[in-house]
């Protein structure tokens, strides 16, 4: 399918993290964009001040007239979406050109220089590391983020369209529509079971896209992973290895073995060994591409992060708050050791807002686990999302599994005072649902306090 035939792009959850970046995408290439969605958030009005028309009621009557010629219009939905949704089956009854996310990133991508990151964990801060990596380094370049970058204020990275960077998702099997040039898998941990059923047909879902590669195409993984391919790793005896790891002044200074050479005392600004791991990958990645070292050394060390991956929203020394995304026990476990090895010795407040219940159900020991290594947790009810309630899988369920002595329900609205009347020194947010949204709320309540 030829998309530069499409005069009109609709996109149905256009609020989604990876959907906003697309249609960003399209009108950069002057296509008009509408879409729907279910609620408002900062990312809609962001769309919205970029003059695309977004509606928030699933009703055929919301849809612009110009949207509803099947011939120039392309549609674009979120799996996210129910099956009954209104819209969707009004543009599949009435022979639209109805795709999957996935399925135009694939597109726009087939005919590109493709590098993909694949894995359950790190997919997002890799590719924005890796995005910013090309850029920097002059590649003619569309990165499609899966977070907002702190660089560039943006889930899109647009330098030009020789090269592509996209996160290859494993969620519903949506990465086997993409043909990468260079790829990599950081981890492949249970997850998504709703969907898999299982960790082996994950593995096999993961071993597939393997398979995906352009001929002469080259597959990294992270050592340790059961797919053969070149390897990285931390301290290790990896293809490309980060040695000589140390802290200065908050950042790392590390060297980077590579097969052929090694680079020394490179710079980067993100705690925690899991993004060292991400930045690791992301300069193989380019290097393989073919960046000059130089270039690419003074591009890390620019590197500011993404939004939501252990952003720092208050950093005093009395008090810090950080906000992460983390959502599954591993990435949970790894923002602990982060705040640990910067603060080992202050009390660590966790709100925690478990998403899906099916994923609280399947991970729930674990969860229990890796939570109750906090000094204190408040756990918020169970974001649905695209779920519905699954009977005794609930909070409390949860709650009652944790070994924390300092552990409650809170509501969303007894947030801060729950957190006023905790001497903690570090408070932490983290969580996929809509805990984001309260985050500002938090950072001037504590203002204020301070």
């Amino acid at each position: 399918m030829n998309l530069d035939k499409f005069h009109n792009v609709y996109f149905i959850g256009i609020g989604g993290i990876g959907m906003s970046a697309l249609a960003r995408y399209f009108l950069a290439k002057k296509m008009n964009i509408s879409g729907y969605d279910k609620t408002k958030t900062e990312i809609t009005e962001d769309l919205t001040s970029l003059g695309i028309s977004v509606n928030f009621k699933d009703s055929i009557d919301e849809i612009n007239v110009e949207f509803l010629n099947a011939e120039n219009t392309l549609v674009v939905y979120t799996p996210a979406v129910p099956s009954s949704h209104l819209q969707l089956n009004y543009f599949r009854n009435n022979n639209f050109n109805v795709l999957k996310r996935s399925q135009v990133l694939g597109l726009i991508t087939k005919n590109t220089f493709c590098l993909a990151v694949a894995g359950t964990h790190g997919k997002t801060t890799t590719t924005s590391i890796l995005g910013h990596l090309l850029a920097e380094c002059d590649v003619e370049v569309t990165a499609f983020l899966g977070g907002i970058s702190e660089n560039y204020n943006s889930n899109l990275i647009l330098k030009g369209t020789k090269v592509s960077v996209v996160e290859a998702d494993e969620f519903d099997r949506s990465f086997l529509t993409l043909s990468p040039n260079i790829a990599c898998i950081t981890s492949m941990d249970s997850d998504h079971l709703d969907i898999y059923g299982d960790a082996q047909s994950l593995q096999e879902s993961f071993v597939a896209f393997s398979k995906r590669l352009k001929p002469n195409g080259k597959l990294f993984v992270k050592k340790g992973l059961p797919i053969k391919a070149f390897t990285y790793g931390i301290e290790d005896s990896s293809d490309y290895s980060a040695q000589n790891i140390r802290i200065e002044n908050g950042m790392y200074v590390f060297d980077v073995k590579t097969p052929t050479t090694i680079l020394e005392n490179l710079q980067f600004n993100l705690p925690g060994r899991h993004n060292l791991s991400n930045a690791l990958i992301a300069l193989a990645m380019a290097v393989e591409y073919g960046c000059p070292h130089q270039k690419l050394a003074k591009a890390l060390a620019l590197y500011k992060g993404v939004k939501r991956r252990f952003t720092y929203q208050i950093k005093t020394d009395s008090l810090v708050f950080i906000d992460d995304y983390a959502h599954h026990p591993e990435e949970i476990n790894a923002v602990y050791h982060a705040l640990r090895e910067m603060y080992p010795s202050k009390k660590i407040l966790a709100i925690f807002q478990p998403h899906l219940y099916s994923r609280t159900r399947d991970f729930a020991d674990d969860f229990a686990k890796r939570l109750s290594q906090f000094d204190e947790i408040l756990l918020l009810d169970i974001y649905p999302a695209r779920e519905l309630p699954i009977e005794g899988v609930t909070s409390q369920w949860l709650l009652d599994k944790m070994k924390n002595t300092k552990k409650e329900l809170c509501k969303k609205e007894d947030i801060i005072s729950k957190i006023k009347e905790s001497d903690a020194q570090i408070i932490l947010t983290i969580g996929a649902g809509d805990i984001g949204e309260e985050v500002k709320h938090i950072k001037n309540a504590l203002r204020v306090a301070s």
